[in-house]
C-alpha cells in the first residue's frame, strides 16, 4: 500500500518547507539589491507565471497519476525517457550531499551566535569568525586541515534529516508544522526590528521601488528566472515523490499556487528584513548576491552594529541563525525523500532502510566539506549542477511530456478536482511545450557562454586569491556533471545484474496506470 498525507495541509506544507530554503532567505534579497528592486520583482513574477508554475504543476500532476517517483513517473510518459528522472534524483544526490555542508555551517553559527555579545561594534570581528571556525583555504587545496566543528555539525545536520523522514511522510507532516511555520515567525519578529530602526525607508524603497533601467540588464533576466527555476524545487525528483503521496481527490492547480506564491512571499519577507536592517545599520550598498557571504560574512556584521547592547545583538543572532536552520532542515529532507522513493519504489527496497543508507553514504561523502578545501568544492559542485545538470533536466522533462507524450492528458489529470480555478490550457501547453524549453535553453547557453567566455574555468581569480584552478573544475564540476548524466545508464547495468537473479522491472506506462 503507498504512503500517502495524511492531509491536504501536510502535502502543501511539506511542499512548501522543500521550496523554501536558504536561497530564499539570502539570494533573493542579494538579487533584488543588484538588479533594481521592484525590477527584478517584476520579472521573478512573470518568470515564476510562464516556467515555475506550469512545471510544479506538470511534475506533481503525473506524479499523482503515476503513484511513482521520478524515474516512474517519467516512464510513464515513455518507456525511453525514464533516465530523465534519474537525472532529477542524480541532481538531488548531488545537491543534499553540499546542502548538508552548508546546513551543518548554520547550525556552527547558531551555537557560536553567544560570541556576537561581546563583538559589539567589531565588524572585522564578526565576519571572520565563521571563516575562521570552519578552515577555510578558499582553494581546493586545503584539504590537510580540518575542522572538528564543522564535523559535530555535519553529523548533527544528517541526524535531523534522518530522524525527520525516518517514517515518510508520517514524521515529515509532524515535523513540517514547525520548520515551514517558525522561519516565517522569525522573520516576522526580525522584519518589525528592521522597520523600526533608523533608516528603514530606505530600505524599503530600494527593495520595492523598481529602477525600470535594470530591465536591459540580460544578467537580471537569467539570474530572475534562475532563481524561479531553482527555488520551487523542480527537476531535482522532490515534487515527483511529495506528488506520489497525494490523494486522488487533491486538488493540484490551486495548491500549487499556495505553494509557489507562499514561495515568493517568504522571500519578499526575508529581503524586508535583509533590507531594512543593512540599511539600519549603513551597510545597504554592501549587499551581496553570494548567499554564503551574505549570511556569514555580511550579515554577522550588521549584527553586532544593529545595538550597544551585546545581549540584544546575540538574541537577534540566535534568531536569525534559528530560521536559517528551520528553512535548510526542510529543503534538505525533502530531497532526500526524493531520491529515497525512486530508489525504493525502483528496486522494491523498504523505504525506511533505503532512507537510512542514503543518508549513511552521503554522509561519509559530505566529510570533504569539513576541510580547508570544503568551501571551494562546493562552490564549483553548487556552480555545475545549478547552472548545466539542473537546466538540462528541467528542459528533457518538459520534452518528454511536451513532444513525446500526449500534454492534454497531463492537463486532465491535472485540473481533474478543479471546478471554480481551472488551468487553462492556453497557459499550461505553450509553457510546457514551447516556452519554459526555449527559455531554459537560452539560460543553458548563457551560462556555457559565461564559463567559456572565462577561459572554461569557472571562478578563475573570482573572490579567491589565486582562483580555482582547471584541475578542480573538471574534478568536482565537468566528472560531477558527467557521473549525473550517466546515471540511466548505471541504473540499467544494475537493473540487467538484478534481473539475472529474478528481479521483474516495472514497466507499466500511462495507460497501465488508469485503475491503478
Amino acid at each position: 500500500m503507498r504512503e500517502k498525507w495524511s492531509s491536504r495541509s501536510a502535502f502543501i506544507m511539506a511542499a512548501i518547507g522543500s521550496a523554501v530554503g536558504l536561497g530564499n532567505a539570502w539570494r533573493f534579497p542579494g538579487l533584488a539589491a543588484e538588479y533594481g528592486g521592484g525590477a527584478f520583482l517584476f520579472v521573478y513574477l512573470i518568470a515564476m507565471l510562464v516556467i515555475g508554475i506550469p512545471l510544479l504543476m506538470m511534475e506533481i500532476a503525473i506524479a499523482r497519476y503515476t503513484r511513482q517517483g521520478a524515474p516512474g513517473s517519467m516512464r510513464a510518459l515513455n518507456k525511453k525517457t525514464e533516465g530523465i528522472g534519474w537525472l532529477a534524483v542524480s541532481n538531488g544526490i548531488g545537491i543534499s550531499i553540499y546542502y548538508a555542508a552548508v546546513f551543518a555551517w548554520v547550525i556552527l553559527m547558531f551555537v557560536m551566535s553567544s560570541k556576537f555579545m561581546g563583538m559589539t561594534g567589531n565588524t572585522e570581528a564578526a565576519s571572520g569568525l565563521w571563516a575562521e571556525t570552519i578552515k577555510t583555504t578558499g582553494t581546493t587545496t586545503g584539504f590537510t586541515t580540518f575542522s572538528w566543528p564543522v564535523l559535530g555539525c555535519l553529523l548533527a545536520a544528517w541526524v535531523l534529516c534522518y530522524v525527520c523522514i525516518r517514517n515518510g511522510t508520517t514524521s515529515v507532516g509532524k515535523v513540517v508544522k514547525f520548520t515551514v511555520s517558525l522561519p516565517v515567525i522569525c522573520l516576522l519578529i526580525m522584519a518589525v526590528r528592521g522597520v523600526m530602526m533608523p533608516g528603514a525607508m530606505a530600505g524599503f524603497a530600494k527593495l520595492f521601488i523598481p529602477d525600470w533601467t535594470a530591465l536591459g540588464n540580460s544578467n537580471l533576466w537569467v539570474d530572475a528566472i534562475g532563481q524561479v527555476f531553482y527555488s520551487l524545487s523542480t527537476s531535482m525528483a522532490i515534487m515527483f515523490a511529495y506528488g506520489s503521496f497525494l490523494d486522488k481527490k487533491s486538488n493540484i492547480v490551486v495548491d500549487t499556487m499556495i505553494i509557489a506564491f507562499s514561495d515568493m512571499f517568504i522571500s519578499i519577507l526575508a529581503g524586508i528584513v535583509m533590507f531594512t536592517t543593512m540599511a539600519g545599520v549603513g551597510m545597504l550598498g554592501e549587499m551581496s548576491d553570494s548567499g554564503i557571504k551574505t549570511a556569514f560574512i555580511i550579515y554577522p556584521q550588521a549584527i553586532v552594529s544593529i545595538s550597544n547592547s551585546g545581549v540584544f545583538n546575540m538574541i537577534f543572532a540566535f534568531i536569525f541563525y534559528f530560521c536559517l536552520i528551520t528553512l535548510a532542515i526542510d529543503s534538505l529532507f525533502s530531497i532526500i525523500e526524493g531520491i529515497s522513493t525512486a530508489i525504493s519504489d525502483k528496486f522494491h527496497l523498504n523505504k525506511k532502510n533505503t532512507t537510512l543508507t542514503i543518508c549513511i553514504v552521503e554522509g561519509i561523502l559530505s566529510l570533504i566539506f569539513a576541510t580547508g578545501a570544503g568551501l571551494a568544492v562546493l562552490d564549483i559542485a553548487d556552480h555545475f549542477i545549478n547552472s548545466f545538470s539542473l537546466i538540462i533536466t528541467g528542459i528533457l522533462e518538459m520534452v518528454a511530456a511536451g513532444w513525446f507524450f500526449k500534454t492534454t492528458k497531463i492537463l486532465t489529470e491535472l485540473n481533474r478536482n478543479t471546478k471554480k480555478f481551472k488551468m487553462p490550457a492556453w497557459w499550461f501547453l505553450p509553457s510546457i511545450k514551447v516556452i519554459s524549453p526555449i527559455v531554459l535553453a537560452g539560460l543553458f547557453v548563457w551560462n556555457i557562454y559565461s564559463l567559456f567566455k572565462a577561459g572554461g574555468i569557472y571562478g578563475a581569480g573570482e573572490n579567491i586569491e589565486d582562483g580555482y584552478s582547471l584541475a578542480s573544475n573538471i574534478i568536482f564540476g565537468w566528472c560531477l556533471i558527467a557521473l549525473i548524466f550517466c546515471s540511466g545508464l548505471i541504473i540499467k547495468i544494475i537493473v540487467k545484474i538484478k534481473s539475472s537473479k529474478g528481479y521483474k522491472e516495472d514497466d507499466r506506462t500511462w495507460e497501465d496506470f488508469k485503475e491503478s
